[in-house]
């Protein structure tokens, strides 16, 4: 039963996956509309038409491939212009050509290269700021309606061992030293009060203390009993620790030995923006890795080495793992709701970031194309020189193959790896 039950689970995150890319691409089409470009497609997924019905000039379908989405905006490209033209006039010409084709004079007006720079920017932004604006209303819900689990100030564990982040083997060794915790005389139950002198507030806090504070002596006080005691002076060690921001990558830092007790904090708007950057911030790393994090699953896909926890997953490995998630029945129903809809608040999350990076055919390298007009237009009129009219981002078209192809490849590579060496949550 569970595994039917995992089934369903994995195939409606699936699906709600497709219905925030639906979304993502209604986020193009609406203020298209409103600004009177001619939208001729809006269409889900790619390759063969499974379905489609014309409402008004727009003809609305889904393709077969339910791996993304498009909305067709007549007039992307302006015309080509006359002359001579390099390899790079060729490919964009090639490339305005089959849509020009469908252009008729009652469009003049209605092409998205005539439309003004900020309603062309707010049409292309449109689609980030639709999965930005869902990973907000998925966190906040949570943070309203369940809470999310927060670190405190109260000793949960006391490491006997400093045990190498890089060690597979998470037990200690007769050769591994004992933790400055255990030798400061830290307990189970105590609760922390200040590191140096420092006052502590927050288990983030002590993290950054005992981070920076390398091998230098340690001086801690907790609470005890309702009474104040003082650890034994002690220093903390130097050793390799898990980066917050990248947990692919280990830094050297100050290791002390605790762990904290976590409880089900329930938020507002203020505490989901909060934790919203904290996460932009770690995607924001992801992707710049992007391209190494995908040669580094093939590298491991290809000689068999296991994959890497942190490692990226497709549509397929995130639904796999939404799937293993619905019925993980050590942990409380309410927790695993709460974490399923994590998981799709992250997918979106992710999805309007990388859309934000500067290259087309993502859409944040159309966006980068309109600035790029508005500054060259303003500084033409300053100088008193005509206007240069609207750029031709036709002549991207090489990025957009070599973007487009990385992205088509990396997909593939993800793919792959979930189904032949899937990421397991337990």
């Amino acid at each position: 039963m569970s595994v039917v039950v995992g089934v369903f689970f994995a195939i409606l995150f699936f699906v709600l996956i497709m219905a925030s890319i639906a979304l993502h691409e209604m986020g193009h089409l609406i203020p298209a509309k409103i600004f009177g470009v001619r939208v001729p497609k809006y269409f889900i997924g790619f390759g063969k038409t499974l379905w489609s019905r014309k409402f008004g000039e727009t003809e609305y379908g889904v393709k077969a491939i339910p791996l993304g989405g498009f909305v067709q905006l007549l007039g992307m490209y302006p015309p080509a212009r006359p002359g001579t033209k390099s390899w790079i006039g060729r490919v964009a010409d090639d490339a305005r050509s089959t849509e020009y084709d469908s252009i008729t004079e009652a469009d003049n007006g209605r092409l998205f290269h005539q439309k003004p720079v900020w309603q062309r920017i707010i049409v292309m932004l449109g689609g980030i700021s639709m999965n930005i604006f869902l990973a907000f209303l998925i966190f906040l819900s949570i943070n309203v309606f369940h809470g999310t689990y927060q670190s405190t100030l109260e000793v949960d564990r006391v490491s006997d061992c400093i045990i190498p982040a890089e060690r597979a083997v998470r037990e200690c060794e007769p050769s591994d030293p004992p933790t400055p915790a255990l030798e400061a005389g830290a307990r189970v139950g105590d609760l922390l009060v200040s590191f140096n002198g420092v006052p502590l507030t927050s288990w983030e806090q002590m993290g950054d203390l005992i981070r920076d504070n390398r091998g230098d002596q340690a001086r801690v006080v907790v609470e005890r009993d309702g009474q104040r005691v003082d650890l034994t002076p002690t220093r903390t060690v130097v050793t390799s620790v898990v980066d917050r921001l990248d947990p692919t990558k280990t830094v050297e830092a100050g290791f002390f030995g605790v762990g904290p007790t976590s409880e089900l904090v329930r938020g507002g708007v203020s505490d989901t923006l909060a934790q919203m950057w904290e996460m932009t911030r770690m995607s924001l790393i992801a992707i710049a890795e992007f391209p190494v994090r995908i040669y580094n699953v093939a590298a491991d896909l290809v000689t068999g080495q296991p994959r890497d926890l942190n490692s990226p997953i497709s549509i397929i490995g995130a639904s796999r793992v939404a799937g293993e998630l619905s019925v993980a029945e050590q942990i409380p129903t309410a927790d695993r709701v709460a974490s399923w809809m994590s998981l799709l608040g992250s997918v979106n999350l992710f999805v309007g970031l990388l859309n934000v990076v500067p290259l087309v055919p993502l859409d944040g390298g159309h966006v980068a194309g309109a600035i790029y007009e508005w500054i060259r237009r303003g500084f033409n009129k300053l100088r008193g020189r005509p206007d240069p009219g609207a750029v031709d981002t036709a002549r991207m078209f090489p990025v957009v193959y070599l973007v487009g192809g990385f992205l088509l490849i990396g997909g593939a590579i993800l793919i792959i790896a979930d189904i032949i060496t899937p990421i397991s949550l337990f």
